[in-house]
């Protein structure tokens, strides 16, 4: 094949062939293919994008670039969940326990957090003595012998795409919807799910701002599981504002347990509650969705729920006392309240105007590689369509930096819009996409 071919070939909008792909992907990986060919590669994708018969050649040849997991053996479901990144997003923490203790085998490999979005290794990072650099025999071994485990990513799995990332992200061709659904993709598959639940988040705190842009890359991705044989199905929700009260890996963590306890906000309840009942539906254990969410409801009632991830924390060499004693996470040293200057109603609250400013409390990495303060954060006393009162808090900073307030303040307080009246509620369900 011609490489120089293949690239006229997108870049005039016609389609590849799977052979195409995969031989520019295998030969980019062995340095057979210069960065220079494969930028212009990525840019010809970029304008005139993928059918979904590409996408699913793409995901499946950033695949076979590296390791693969494969838990068919184990004779019973195992399932992934992926989040597109938004704001106070702590659902993997409550949901993956939450659906281990109904059935599903959970198998999940997760990344750290950059700019404004957290990440699930950095909040569990925050459990003194919790291990996220687990060898493969020690993930395949938990997975078969607890039914849950978290690991963070390897740089055996999919390699492809961790050089087709750095290449688009110093080449504009991030935000191709094509190649972000390949690469969320090929990671799922290459980690052995077999059923797929996914968050696609739309709004000022997400990636995909405009909610059809965020059906586009639900169907997507859905399109990408079908193709490739996984179960695969995607809800479309709201990030307009913060998801839950805490922003920040410590908060985070402490709300995490508080709502597997169910004392927990209703909309991170509500949204975790909705995401484990489309896989309890689809691994076949509920007939229903509403059965499913009555199922899940219950773990957290009779305390099941939390009886897996205290199970699941010691398991992976982390302090299961944190449940009872969250002191033991530690304390961010310093703090600071934000308090409304006018009697009103929160009309609006911009997440990523409160991801910006938990990033400035040095809670957030700016670039990869940099460190990050894992008790600074924002806990938010007050959201969309909450009364206020002159003087009342409008949210609590931390952070272990004194320096750190004022900017974040400053960033925080623009986030917040106080009107005069209740505005219209927004649902937190936009869509759904099988």
């Amino acid at each position: 094949m011609n490489v120089l071919a293949i690239i006229q070939k997108k870049r005039d909008g016609n389609i590849l062939a799977p052979e195409e792909i995969n031989y520019f992907i295998k030969n980019y990986q062995n340095g057979a293919i210069p960065d220079y060919q494969a930028a212009a590669f990525l840019m010809a994708i970029y304008f005139q994008g993928m059918d979904s018969g590409e996408t699913a050649a793409l995901t499946e040849a950033i695949v076979n670039s590296g390791e693969t997991l494969d838990f068919s053996l184990l004779g019973r479901p195992v399932a992934d969940k992926h989040s597109t990144g938004g704001v106070g997003d702590k659902t993997t923490l409550v949901l993956l326990p939450l659906l281990a203790a109904n059935g599903v085998t959970v198998a999940k490999i997760s990344g750290r957090g950059l700019g404004h979005t957290g990440g699930t290794i950095d909040k569990l990072s925050c459990i003194p003595g919790f291990q996220t650099e687990l060898s493969r025999s020690q993930f395949l071994e938990q997975v078969r012998s607890l039914g849950l485990a978290i690991m963070s990513q390897s740089a055996e799995m999919t390699p492809a795409d961790g050089m087709l990332y750095a290449l688009r992200d110093v080449t504009a061709t991030v935000d191709s919807i094509p190649l972000i659904a390949s690469s969320v993709m090929s990671k799922k598959i290459a980690a052995g799910a077999q059923y797929i639940i996914l968050d696609v988040k739309a709004g000022s705190g997400a990636f995909m701002r405009d909610e059809q842009q965020a059906r586009r890359l639900a169907e997507e991705m859905v399109a990408i599981g079908r193709a490739l044989g996984r179960k695969t199905v995607a809800l479309i929700t709201a990030m307009d504002q913060p998801l839950g009260l805490a922003v920040g890996n410590h908060l985070e963590v402490l709300e995490a347990i508080a709502t597997l306890k169910g004392e927990g906000p209703s909309d991170l309840t509500l949204l975790t509650i909705e995401l484990g009942a489309e896989l309890l539906v689809a691994c076949g254990l509920a007939e229903e969705l509403a059965e499913a969410r009555g199922k899940l409801a219950a773990s957290l009632r009779d305390g099941s729920a939390l009886a897996m991830f205290r199970r699941f924390v010691a398991a992976q060499g982390g302090d299961p006392s944190v449940l009872e004693e969250p002191q033991n996470l530690g304390s961010p040293a310093f703090r600071a309240a934000l308090r409304c200057t006018q009697a009103g109603v929160v009309a609006g609250l911009d997440a990523r105007a409160v991801g910006l400013a938990a990033v400035l409390l040095g809670a957030g990495r700016e670039k990869k590689g940099d460190s990050i303060d894992l008790t600074a954060g924002i806990y938010l006393h007050k959201k969309i369509g909450d009364s206020l009162q002159k003087g009342d808090i409008l949210a609590e900073l931390f952070t272990s930096s004194a320096g750190r307030l004022v900017a974040a303040q400053e960033k925080l307080a623009a986030a917040y819009l106080i009107g005069e009246a209740p505005t219209e509620s927004y649902p937190l369900l936009l869509g759904r996409v099988e």
